[in-house]
């Protein structure tokens, strides 16, 4: 499989399929604007078929952006992943590392952030994936946003953690580093290492990170929001719940959930969808939600729905 590439085009424009979404920037090649987060396809685990199915459904409507991680189903979704792609695709492959699986934990992860952790997971990541080189590994930190917090021995230096990941990319094994999770200051610290995108969860009413979002902008730094749509734990707001989301979703002839998701890429030129489904149909509508066009009217209703802080601890 081929997991990074330097041209700016791809197996889909090559192929005539247009990219969803458009396209942007990553690691130095071009990528649709809409790709596919691969988190959901555990749900497929009695069906691997209809695993590799979906994904193969992606790439063929010219997705050409995967978001994956070895804690994802603690290998399936890697696997599948790795039996979907054929040798001929350019897929940018984005992985993750800073967790581990822990299936039998109050949640189904455990912080792993020491460097010894973050390599055995960037190896764990390649064997998985059948491949010898990541497009992007981005270090998923545990500074802010919903989830886990690190403590004890888990509270690692960032520069500790950058200097791994920097040595693996030296070695060839890792394409680009970006971060997940992070601080503002922890970007700023940070972008000596060259980070090329940054996760975390953003959306249409959990918008604490506009500042972040801004800087990355003037970096030429892709901005890959998680939970795009919130809601992701009880106690996060949900744009499927805003009433001005559900005006323009009527306006339009669209689901509420193809709003939050087109208000994200029209809100700003760096921001990559990584959606994940378990569900073709679902997959399909996401992808629909590049041909949107949000005009002044809704941009601005949607603009002024309040943000919530979506800082939800778990652990």
């Amino acid at each position: 499989m081929t997991s990074t590439g330097t041209s700016s085009s791809s197996r889909a424009a090559d192929a005539g399929a247009p990219r969803p979404g458009g396209t942007g920037p990553l690691a130095g090649r071009t990528v649709s604007r809409i790709g596919y987060g691969a988190m959901q396809l555990e749900r497929l685990r009695s069906d691997r078929a209809a695993a590799v199915g979906l994904v193969r459904r992606a790439l063929d409507r010219g997705v050409d952006h995967l978001d994956t991680a070895q804690f994802y189903g603690d290998g399936f979704v890697n696997e599948v992943i790795r039996e979907a792609l054929r040798p001929t695709d350019d897929i940018a492959v984005v992985s993750k590392v800073g967790a581990d699986p822990d299936p039998g934990g109050p949640v189904p992860l455990r912080p792993a952030q020491r460097p010894e952790e973050l390599r055995a997971s960037v190896e764990d990541n390649l064997r998985s994936l059948g491949t010898d080189r990541i497009a992007v590994v981005n270090l998923r930190r545990l500074d802010t946003g919903p989830g886990l917090r690190a403590e004890g021995d888990q509270v690692v230096d960032l520069d500790d953690q950058l200097a791994v990941l920097t040595r693996m990319r030296d070695e060839g094994k890792i394409g680009a580093i970006g971060l997940s999770s992070v601080t503002e200051d922890g970007l700023r610290r940070a972008l000596p290492a060259d980070i090329v995108c940054v996760q975390n969860a953003y959306s249409a009413v959990s918008r604490d990170d506009e500042d972040m979002l801004g800087l990355c902008l003037a970096e030429g730094i892709a901005w890959v929001p998680y939970f795009p749509l919130g809601g992701a734990f009880p106690a996060m707001p949900k744009v499927v719940d805003e009433p001005a989301v559900h005006t323009v979703a009527q306006a339009l002839g669209v689901t509420p959930a193809q709003v939050g998701l087109a208000w994200l890429l029209h809100h700003a030129p760096n921001v990559l969808l990584i959606p994940g489904t378990a569900d073709p149909d679902h997959l399909d509508a996401n992808l629909a939600v590049g041909a949107i066009t949000l005009d002044e009217s809704s941009l601005a209703a949607l603009d002024a729905v309040e943000s919530r802080s979506a800082d939800v601890r778990i652990g």
